[in-house]
């Protein structure tokens, strides 16, 4: 079993290169842990206060369950990921049922932020992006997937995405094995991901 992190900005193309990946390799041979889907659940938290949870923060993850079932895929066992509601903050009583396979792929913003986390990959990626293609991209996502107005999704950018990206999101580069600039447009990178997954498997 080979075990990718994947991190990068919100926004960064970290879904594409993802997408790209599992689309270069035989069908069921890769399995994607989102890192969304481990949000601690906050269902205790009253609805009005919600909104302001830093999503950005390492604090709003759970990672101990994370690593967990990261240990159980490796050791061959199944697991049940959890979902997360982004309407409503919290964690959903359905879960995806996931088999092991030969690649595994968590994939999220702080991916490569967990040092026991870090230390169950083979190989560690950050997708790398101009701030200003971010914002775009968030922006334009937000509105159509979260319906945010433009103006309420450059008020958190400012005041909650950058100066998170800055503190935590963008000195994970260092940890990377490889930076891929420009996401999954790079074909380059992903041509080398994917040789570098077929020698390894």
């Amino acid at each position: 079993m080979l075990v990718i992190g994947i991190a990068g900005g919100t926004g960064s193309g970290k879904t594409t290169v993802v997408r790209k990946i599992v689309e270069s390799l035989p069908a069921g041979e890769v399995v994607v842990l989102p890192q969304d889907s481990y949000y601690k659940d906050s269902s205790h938290v009253p609805v009005e206060e919600r909104q302001f949870i830093n999503f950005d923060h390492p604090d709003a993850f759970e990672w101990s369950l994370l690593s967990e079932h990261l240990a159980m895929l490796k050791e061959g066992k199944a697991i049940e990921q959890p979902t997360y509601s982004y309407l409503t903050c919290t964690r959903q009583p359905e879960t995806i049922h996931i088999e092991p396979r030969e690649v595994v792929i968590v994939e999220g913003i702080l991916a490569l932020c967990d040092d026991k986390l870090r230390e169950q990959m083979d190989l560690k990626i950050f997708v790398d992006a101009d701030s200003d293609e971010r914002l775009i991209r968030v922006i334009s996502r937000d509105i159509v997937e979260r319906g945010r107005t433009a103006e309420a999704v450059m008020e958190r950018y400012t005041r909650i995405l950058k100066p998170m990206h800055q503190q935590f999101i963008e000195p994970t580069k260092r940890y990377a094995d490889l930076i891929i600039p420009e996401g999954g447009n790079n074909k380059v990178a992903i041509d080398i991901l994917r040789m570098f997954i077929e020698k390894n498997l």
